[in-house]
């Protein structure tokens, strides 16, 4: 018998990157007295890993949970970027509605409307947080048409359309049900939430069903499964089989040692759970998303939305250059193979396959932000390595044609700078779909592209617009191969010996184009030093000294005027290298190389 359970709301806050849902998690956090009243509170607390600190951007869905007059609110903050769009869904899954929170000032972008459609399709309430209306130039009133509109291109149902609005500031910790009344506190949006929100029902009676939705790893008990207690109840030492939706033969007989619920930020110890509970679990060793954990009597799967394919792969290579070794913790084979595997305890859109040397892995992941996040993080634990340039995953149809993968592309645009983003797109193939007016005085134009076509062109975008362009894209399904695409136009400058860059070498350089690095770097034969401002690749000294003779003294070079080199940070070098190159990532230094250091072997495989 079905039972609805009062005392619990399950809600996922749901956004555009950036518009300010984890500073409104925290506010909740702080107003139904979470933290002490004199307690230090990091700002953004959600978003734990130091990436996530730094770009403002959540990578991971985290799981916390309030109490507002009796009633446990779990709220689970979920990525807004489009890379991540794997963990949307799956938590989605786990909630009966959602807090959709939009900036009073963009108003509805692309990622909005990538993860408000998941929500409709999965028939979710919505609550639309207008956030930021204290930004002077905040329009909240032209917000709201937005978002209409934009549930009504979604096909959103009479009920879904007739949902309430909440104007707040997260930052000021306010928030009102009136568009021209101030509000005190957060107090309309609980009530919204235990209003409008349904609470979570099942049969409490039934066997155990608990979907795993997300996957929290953890040095000390490994792998932590997270999930909603569909049916049933779940309890410590409780025997349970494990079942697979699209895995019909997978059977597996566990129990359960460790059982939690979210308080806060903090994991508690608890006894039992019963439906609606958002719990955690630990000491299934192999556990993974999609799991049902069942009862043995009904051991029943509940389905789940499968994973999205990787489209992009590199090769992550163990670092052979000359100066493999000095400047990192861990780098050999053994240690980077066994952090690649550990990446996919927590990270599922992720595939790391074996090639046929043992120097090398295949990493294929979501997108060019999805892996670079993680050669970031492995830099910054102390790994050292090499990456290849980032190449799309094909698929062949049933015809034995070559499919590639798409994007849908979204791109704000001051009106001047328009035709140069049309211009540029349309040579990477990009087929533009539509163009119209954006707020501010920006064209708003919508590509079809291949995801090929965007690798290594965001750098270029951001000079072409001057910093002020906004693009964004989501996977949109595979499509027809498009023809080759010319990458890059100019050629890499690359040292000839090793030793140490000086002065004057440097400035012999400089005409050629532009510097990656300055006076007093080390080099080696095979790097790349600097990018040169014709097709062709380049090979120079940059270590020459000036022959000294009676009449010139070597303070002569002092006066030689060297240009600032131009400092790649990991994206824009990740961007630059081309297929005959590597990037060099160690903790201390980005230094980009020819796959083949020594000249002569390097011209002889060009020719074949």
């Amino acid at each position: 018998m079905k039972q609805t359970r009062e005392d619990v709301r399950n809600i996922a806050i749901i956004a555009h990157v950036d518009h300010g849902k984890t500073t409104l998690v925290d506010e909740l956090l702080k107003q139904s007295g979470v933290f002490r009243a004199n307690q230090e509170v990091a700002e953004r607390v959600m978003d734990s890993n130091d990436i996530e600190r730094e770009r403002g951007i959540t990578i991971l869905s985290k799981n916390t949970a309030v109490i507002y007059k009796n009633t446990k609110i779990n709220i689970i903050d979920t990525p807004g970027h489009a890379d991540f769009g794997g963990e949307v869904e799956r938590v989605l899954k786990m909630v009966n509605g959602v807090i959709l929170v939009v900036d009073a000032f963009e108003g509805a972008m692309p990622q909005t409307k990538f993860v408000l459609r998941k929500a409709l399709e999965l028939q979710l309430p919505v609550i639309v947080c207008i956030n930021k209306i204290d930004r002077p130039e905040a329009r909240p009133r032209e917000v709201i048409d937005e978002v209409l509109e934009l549930f009504i291109d979604l096909d959103a149902s009479e009920e879904q359309l007739d949902c309430p609005f909440i104007f707040a500031s997260a930052k000021t910790g306010i928030a009102s049900l009136d568009i021209d009344t101030k509000g005190n506190d957060m107090t309309p949006l609980f009530e919204t939430i235990l209003d409008y929100i349904p609470a979570p029902t099942g049969d409490p009676e039934a066997g155990t069903q608990v979907l795993i939705s997300t996957i929290d790893y953890n040095e000390y008990v490994g792998r932590i499964g997270v999930g909603k207690v569909d049916n049933g109840s779940v309890r410590v030492n409780q025997e349970v089989v494990i079942v697979n939706h699209h895995e019909p033969d997978k059977m597996k007989k566990v129990k359960i040692s460790k059982l939690y619920e979210f308080d806060g930020l903090n994991k508690v110890d608890v006894k039992e759970a019963n439906i609606g509970s958002i719990v955690a679990i630990s000491g299934i060793a192999d556990i993974h998303i999609g799991d049902t954990i069942c009862s043995p009597e009904s051991p029943v799967p509940i389905p789940f939305q499968k994973i999205s394919e990787p489209t992009i792969a590199m090769h992550f290579i163990v670092n052979d250059s000359p100066m493999a070794g000095k400047e990192g913790k861990y780098v050999t084979s053994r240690h980077l193979r066994d952090r690649l595997f550990r990446e996919l305890n927590t990270d599922v859109s992720l595939r790391v396959e074996e090639t046929d040397t043992t120097e090398t892995f295949k990493v294929s992941g979501r997108g060019e932000l999805h892996l670079s996040v993680l050669i970031e993080n492995m830099r910054r634990e102390g790994y050292e390595f090499a990456v290849s340039k980032a190449e799309v995953l094909y698929k062949t149809d049933e015809n034995g044609k070559r499919l590639e993968p798409m994007e849908l592309t979204y791109v704000d645009v001051p009106e001047e700078f328009a035709g140069t983003v049309i211009e540029k797109l349309s040579q990477r193939k990009g087929e533009l779909l539509n163009m119209g007016t954006a707020s501010g005085g920006y064209t708003r134009l919508e590509f079809s592209i291949p995801s090929r076509g965007l690798i290594g062109y965001r750098g270029e975008f951001m000079t072409d617009t001057k910093g002020n362009g906004i693009m964004n894209s989501i996977f949109n399904g595979y499509g027809p191969y498009k023809g080759d695409i010319q990458y890059r136009k100019q050629g890499s400058l690359i040292a000839f010996e090793a030793g140490e860059a000086i002065t004057y070498g440097l400035y012999n350089a400089q005409e050629r184009g532009t510097l990656f690095i300055g006076p007093g770097e080390k080099v080696y034969s095979g790097m790349v030093v600097g990018q040169n401002s014709r097709g062709e690749d380049i090979e120079l000294n940059v270590c020459k000294k000036k022959q000294l003779t009676n009449t010139r003294s070597s303070s002569a070079d002092d006066a030689l005027r060297l240009n600032p080199p131009k400092i790649l940070s990991l994206e824009q070098a990740l961007e630059f290298i081309d297929t005959d190159e590597l990037l060099e990532v160690t903790p201390v230094s980005l230094r980009i190389r020819k796959k083949i250091l020594d000249p002569t072997m390097r011209k002889r495989a060009a020719m074949h």
